[in-house]
């Protein structure tokens, strides 16, 4: 396969993802003809109202919560703020465990509590990105009141046991909260059989818009509102609603839930098929993460002797689009907190890329990145004076 026709190969689907085509449809009558602002008191505004009501509930009903427990977001960056910096609220003070790994959602807002008094506990995950229970357990004070580790990993994309961690929560009366911004609707998550106290997503990452999530808050565990205003929300999040980001919200997580099964698998086979690939055509290799327990297309792949940004540079000019890391981080000029705390040099921090395919990858495309991959990469080691001297 040949590019040069101006098409383009998208293999960041984890910085963001393409509007589905329904969702643009259901969206499109909210931003025409059903204009109403949902608090009015006639008959116009209780129509759209009860549309959004509709989505909160479907919402809701894909990770077994309540309609009531759902709370509409501008996505996951307020979400997760939402949820350490409420909680700190009603506790006024004490200990908070997260990882080292988080986004920096999660990461900011616990430096901002410290400077409140608070203590936070950063937990690095083991070499495979993966959190131990014991180094929670371990870590645990008879003043620790909450405990947020990310469901999946949004660069290397290792799925955490959240299950066990929310059951050792639970014993110890302990909120739980969990970043699942990437693995809603790539992995099963059920929060009553997960003991799951705060939930949060963003649409953005499985064909919705940008600007819209969710938090969910378990029925009763944190009552503080967040923006003070008007009452939307149940009075926990003011402001008048997004009603178009709602409802295609809730139209990109049903069509999302209702090809799951063939979709993940899909992905999957694509993945591993380019993670042989490249392990095994390109010297040097390295992929970053449990080779199994990540997400279904997520592909981190650390290149010795070869810088990451230069590389996704070439590969952008042929068509194909990835990124060093996070997009959160781009540019920051920083090696990534993420491949840092699982004891990753900065050489090779540097030399990596994160590819993140979806269910419209082909094989064809794949082996075409695969190929650029090795071209790039054996010019840019002819170029380092490193590769040459290890030579």
């Amino acid at each position: 396969m040949k590019k040069g026709d101006g098409s383009m190969i998208y293999m960041d689907n984890a910085a963001t993802t393409r509007l589905h085509p329904e969702v643009i449809n259901a969206m499109l009558p909210y931003m025409g003809k059903r204009y109403a602002n949902p608090s009015g008191a006639y008959t116009f505004s209780a129509d759209v109202k009860n549309d959004i009501n509709n989505a909160e509930a479907f919402l809701a009903q894909t990770i077994q919560a309540k309609p009531q427990e759902i709370y509409i977001t501008s996505g996951g960056t307020e979400s997760d703020n939402w949820a350490v910096k409420i909680a700190a609220e009603e506790h006024r003070r004490g200990h908070i465990i997260t990882t080292a790994m988080e986004h920096h959602a999660i990461l900011k807002s616990c430096e901002a509590v410290e400077k409140e008094g608070f203590y936070v506990t950063y937990i690095r995950p083991a070499e495979n990105g993966i959190v131990r229970l014991t180094d929670i357990q371990r870590a645990v004070r008879p003043d620790t009141f909450l405990i947020s580790v990310m469901a999946a990993n949004n660069e290397i994309g290792t799925i955490q046991p959240v299950a066990q961690i929310g059951a050792f929560a639970r014993r110890h009366r302990i909120l739980f909260h969990t970043d699942a911004v990437q693995a809603y609707t790539n992995m099963d998550i059920d929060v009553n059989a997960m003991q799951i106290d705060m939930l949060s997503t963003s649409a953005h990452k499985l064909n919705g818009p940008k600007g819209i999530g969710f938090l969910y808050i378990r029925e009763g565990c944190v009552k503080t509102p967040f923006i003070h205003g008007g009452g939307q929300e149940r009075g926990m999040r003011s402001g008048t609603e997004n009603t178009a980001g709602i409802i295609g919200f809730a139209k990109a997580a049903q069509t999302a839930m209702a090809n799951k099964p063939v979709r993940t698998q899909y992905e999957m086979r694509m993945r591993d098929y380019m993670i042989h690939r490249v392990l095994t055509e390109i010297p040097f290799s390295r992929l970053n993460g449990d080779s199994r327990k990540r997400l279904p297309g997520n592909m981190n792949f650390s290149f010795q002797f070869v810088d990451g940004g230069t590389l996704i540079v070439m590969l952008d000019k042929q068509g194909i689009c990835a990124s060093a890391g996070s997009a959160c981080s781009t540019g920051s000029g920083m090696p990534s907190h993420v491949l840092k705390s699982i004891g990753l040099p900065d050489e090779l921090s540097f030399a990596t890329v994160r590819f993140t395919i979806n269910e419209e990858i082909t094989r064809q495309e794949i082996d075409y990145v695969v190929n650029c991959l090795k071209n790039d990469i054996a010019q840019l080691r002819e170029q380092s004076e490193d590769y040459q001297n290890f030579l």
